[in-house]
């Protein structure tokens, strides 16, 4: 069966403490939801704000949509205005989108305390504002707003409102958690009967994930009726998010055998929702089901031994059907298929023997043991491997350092650094000006390298994480470092672990480079 998708993304995601997005953002993205096969894209509110009312503008001219329908959002008629006159309904129009959602009043709470009107009144409100929006040629989405609460308190009077759209000419007959909070066996019934009440009617779902249920309860109507759904992409959204739209997407087609994007477009999941929290600037949950680092990510070594086997033992789904790929985590937990799966990825399975690979394995738990975490560093566990391999090719050796900040006032320091390093019977020393200890400590190994490795310049800083491991200790306490370095298109990420940050911070720093040269000189041969 087909279930069409709606994402509000970029409407109602945008509600999410710390979502925002410029309207360069909101067009790529929605240009990006077009190309992975969503049905409607709800692009904003034209007539609360600038910046929507900027995007539908430029939408019009800009985007270039090949399946989606854009659709603009706004609520019923004011009652005090004639709907003609309303300015919030003529921005609707203006809007120049072929769709058109508006949300209205359902619980008779919202009727009598937020509008101040008689229920009979906003069944007007409701009536006379789709039938405006279809007299000028939209398709209208109708949101019954609080739904679920509505029908609680009165049924009689949430399906009097539906009948009120439905009358009128609504397309759509969309039923919205508004508070999120309607368990997902009662919301299931509910819209079961919804469903019988307007047979032939499509019926949406709109959930929020209050009772952490959106998705359970998106599925569930659907399996009551509901041929409609909608949801944010990595589940954005007002409070704690909408009903995740990606994982609705996910379970409908592979779960359900349902037609949503398309098999052919569900490859595409992982790498929108990325995209999506890269525009936010928000880092996206690893454990995100489906599409999340971590969703097909494996650390224990029993689990490891039996997906080496048969991905199915450990997998309800295979990586690639929606873009994601299997990942094996190497750690105090790991058995040796872990490092023998890490091992394949880097290409050096066969050049490490079984004895190699147990040692390198116990070297691992010791550094775990000591406060390393290499799940998260694949870098430093690639950097161990090498030198298993080549354990003669340290290419340097560091006989001191020292850094120094001096403070001129509270606004204003100087911080220096002097680096001293053996390569060979080379001695290589170096002083620095930087902007902090770790800046100056970076350009004094890089000076000291650049004339024989000149490469090494372009490794650069992506991101750099400071955490605290045995916190009873307070000021003492051991710290962890975790850094990301790029290489032209190439990431990967160091730890080092001290009871001194900027000791931790060289660790990370020193094996990142040593890491490189050994890929520049194919100590190891494949980068992997």
């Amino acid at each position: 069966m087909k279930i069409y998708t709606f994402d509000t993304t970029l409407r109602d995601g945008t509600q999410g403490e710390s979502v925002s997005f410029s309207v360069d953002d909101k067009l790529v993205i929605a240009q990006k939801l077009d190309e992975v096969g969503i049905d409607y894209i709800e692009g904003g509110w034209p007539g609360s704000n600038p910046k929507d009312k900027e995007f539908f503008s430029r939408a019009a001219v800009e985007l270039k949509l090949k399946h989606a329908r854009l659709t603009a959002f706004g609520s019923t008629r004011f009652a005090r205005n004639p709907v003609e006159e309303d300015r919030n309904v003529r921005a609707l129009v203006e809007a120049g989108t072929p769709v058109v959602s508006i949300f209205g009043k359902t619980w008779n709470l919202h009727v009598k305390r937020a509008l101040g009107i008689t229920p009979e009144e906003n069944l007007k409100l409701i009536s006379e504002t789709v039938k405006h929006l279809k007299d000028h040629g939209k398709e209208v989405v109708y949101d019954a707003e609080h739904f679920f609460d509505g029908y609680a308190a009165s049924p009689e009077y949430a399906l009097e409102t539906l009948e009120a759209a439905h009358q009128a000419g609504a397309d759509v007959l969309c039923l919205c958690d508004t508070n999120g909070g309607m368990l997902t066996g009662r919301l299931a019934e509910i819209v079961a009967k919804v469903c019988r009440r307007f047979d032939g009617i499509v019926i949406g779902i709109h959930t929020h994930n209050d009772s952490d249920m959106a998705v359970a309860s998106t599925i569930a109507a659907v399996e009551a009726g509901a041929t409609h759904v909608q949801g944010c992409m990595n589940g954005y959204g007002e409070r704690c998010g909408n009903a995740n739209l990606a994982s609705v997407i996910a379970n409908l087609e592979i779960k359900l055998g349902h037609t949503t994007v398309g098999p052919e477009n569900l490859a595409g999941l992982s790498s929108v929702c990325r995209f999506i929290a890269e525009r936010a600037n928000l880092p996206m949950r690893n454990d995100q089901p489906f599409v999340g680092r971590s969703a097909f990510a494996h650390k224990g070594g029993v689990h490891v031994a039996a997906v080496l086997k048969d991905s199915a033992t450990y997998e309800h789904v295979p990586p690639e059907t929606v873009g994601n790929l299997q990942r094996v985590l190497v750690s105090d937990l790991s058995g040796r298929g872990n490092v023998l799966y890490k091992l394949k990825q880097l290409g050096l399975a066969d050049r490490l023997d079984e004895n190699a690979r147990a040692k390198l394995l116990e070297r691992i738990k010791q550094m775990e043991h000591e406060g390393y975490e290499l799940e998260a560093a694949e870098g430093t566990f690639e950097l161990l491997a090498r030198e298993a391999l080549h354990p003669e090719m340290r290419f340097f050796e560091v006989e001191s350092y020292d850094v120094a900040t001096r403070a001129f006032g509270p606004a204003a320091s100087r911080t220096t650094a002097a680096v001293t390093l053996l390569a060979g019977d080379e001695v290589l020393s170096e002083t620095a000006m930087g902007h902090g200890p770790f800046n100056a400590l970076h350009l004094c190994l890089l000076k000291c390298l650049a004339k024989q490795y000149p490469e090494i310049a372009e490794v650069r800083l992506k991101d750099y994480k400071v955490r605290v491991i045995n916190s009873q200790k307070d000021t003492a306490a051991k710290v962890r470092v975790l850094i990301e370095w790029g290489y032209h298109r190439k990431t990967w990420s160091t730890v080092g672990v001290s009871d001194n940050v900027i000791e931790a911070s060289w660790k990370a720093l020193v094996g990142a480079i040593r890491l490189e040269l050994m890929r520049l000189t194919g100590s190891g041969e494949t980068d992997g």
